[in-house]
């Protein structure tokens, strides 16, 4: 049985790099040293609290290393002492400098969640769900110096569950990665693996997630809505305005199909136990159906319907 093993340098930061590496702690590899993003202050007390990615590479006593920046000779100095084969990126949070690419032999290998060149870009996981893609995937991929550009090495792909959120989404891919990052690393290592370019059509890259986004549109298509609010929970959600307040959103069902009327869109078109229909653009309608009041909890409709006498013809902003 083929035993070689590769020494691995890991960057990683949030939740989302946890799997891949607890999963390389678990593989014949070794774990040299941990790159992850400095603490950061948390609270009104602003504590300083280590990212997710540091707690567990403690946890493995593995050595770590939370550089300010990249720019740095430090991290240079720190990968060639660890004596690195592959670097190992997931969810960084940073784009890794040229320079440093050369350094491992196999280079640096990025799990990236989605079927590049699709969704390139720092958010896409939330992206496939608001294009209303059926299926996603993740891929590995070595780092050039561009945005997610990279020669391809292996790919899964992943069918996205009907109403799944970016929420229960990322945690999936993240375990998928997770092996995929895994087998990556095996078949380089025993030379049955070659990257390739990724296709020149299909491509795309998906913006920063923005705070803005979360406020809805009317005007877009009842579909559009109900795949952002999937997108976009639990960040940045969606809302609207109501009576001179910001009502936001948790549920959010297209209406099919829609009831018949002209009325703009953000109009109420009805309201009872079941959920507030409100017409949307090209004619088409959503039910709200769980809602949060500003400086109130969290409800479903008929609740906040008792309090609220929503009405027929009535606007959401």
């Amino acid at each position: 049985m083929y035993t070689a093993r590769m020494k691995i340098v890991f960057f990683g930061t949030p939740d989302f790099a946890l799997p891949t590496l607890q999963k390389l702690v678990e593989s014949r590899h070794e774990v040299a040293l941990v790159v992850s993003r400095p603490d950061r202050p948390v609270g009104r007390h602003q504590v300083l609290i280590p990212p997710p990615v540091i707690e567990a590479a403690r946890a493995f006593d593995l050595e770590c290393l939370q550089p300010s920046s990249l720019k740095s000779n430090e991290i240079d100095t720190s990968l060639r002492d660890s004596g690195a084969d592959a670097a190992v990126v997931v969810a960084y949070g940073k784009m890794i400098p040229g320079r440093l690419l050369e350094i491992p032999r196999h280079g640096f290998i990025n799990l990236h969640p989605s079927l590049l060149p699709r969704h390139r870009g720092p958010s896409p996981i939330q992206w496939a769900l608001v294009c209303g893609d059926r299926a996603t995937g993740v891929t590995t991929m070595q780092i050039d110096e561009g945005m997610d550009t990279g020669p391809l090495l292996l790919q899964q792909r992943v069918p996205i569950q009907r109403g799944e959120t970016a929420e229960m989404l990322a945690p999936r891919l993240a375990e998928i990665g997770a092996e995929l990052v895994v087998r990556t690393l095996d078949e380089l290592e025993e030379g049955s693996l070659t990257a390739r370019p990724q296709p020149s059509d299909g491509s795309n890259t998906t913006p920063m997630l923005r705070r803005n986004f979360a406020k809805i549109d009317w005007t877009m298509p009842a579909r559009q809505l109900v795949n952002r609010l999937r997108g976009f929970t639990p960040w940045p959600g969606l809302y609207t305005k109501f009576r001179g307040g910001r009502l936001k959103i948790f549920g959010l069902v297209e209406v099919k199909p829609p009831p018949r009327g002209s009325e703009n869109p953000g109009t109420v078109v009805s309201a009872d136990p079941e959920g507030v229909v409100v017409r949307c653009g090209k004619g088409t309608a959503v039910k709200i159906t769980e809602v949060q009041r500003e400086g109130r909890r969290r409800m479903p409709v008929d609740a906040f319907l008792i309090g609220e006498r929503v009405s027929r013809g009535e606007a959401f902003g």
